[in-house]
């Protein structure tokens, strides 16, 4: 898992805050299942993916989105906080038995207040080359 970040808090629309690519395997699917409690076998099970017309096993949605706004998070820092977060679902996060899944996350400054602090982060998250949550907006705030 690599991250970079910006330390400033004073940035323009359309800079780019934090990027972070998270590599996600079956073994992380199962933690994460233990974690939440969400044990849908189409998050393990090949065979259960493929009955039901899934390309394969797919990564929880909620993982997805925990792994999208944790860069913003660790940018915001001290700073502040997320006040708000939505996606869409746009594309399932197919993990691979052998070689699992990459995620994706490039956080950009979406909108700045009269101060040119960032209100808006806008994600693009990625697997495969394919969007996986669209209109990825976090609502930031600062101390």
């Amino acid at each position: 898992m690599s991250t970079q970040a910006t330390e400033t808090a004073e940035t323009a629309v359309g800079t780019v805050v934090a990027e972070r690519e998270v590599h996600l395997t079956r073994d992380a699917l199962v933690r994460y299942a233990g974690a939440s409690g969400d044990f849908n076998p189409i998050h393990y099970r090949d065979d259960v993916a493929a009955s039901v017309g899934l390309p394969g096993v797919l990564a929880h949605g909620m993982l997805t989105m925990g792994l999208a706004v944790q860069p913003v998070s660790d940018w915001l820092g001290d700073r502040g906080w997320v006040a708000s977060y939505g996606v869409r679902f746009t594309r399932p996060v197919v993990v691979d038995p052998e070689q699992g899944a990459t995620v994706t996350v490039v956080a950009k400054v979406g909108t700045v207040d009269d101060q040119g602090r960032p209100q808006r982060i806008d994600l693009t998250v990625t697997a495969a080359g394919q969007t996986v949550l669209g209109k990825a907006q976090v609502t930031v705030a600062f101390r």
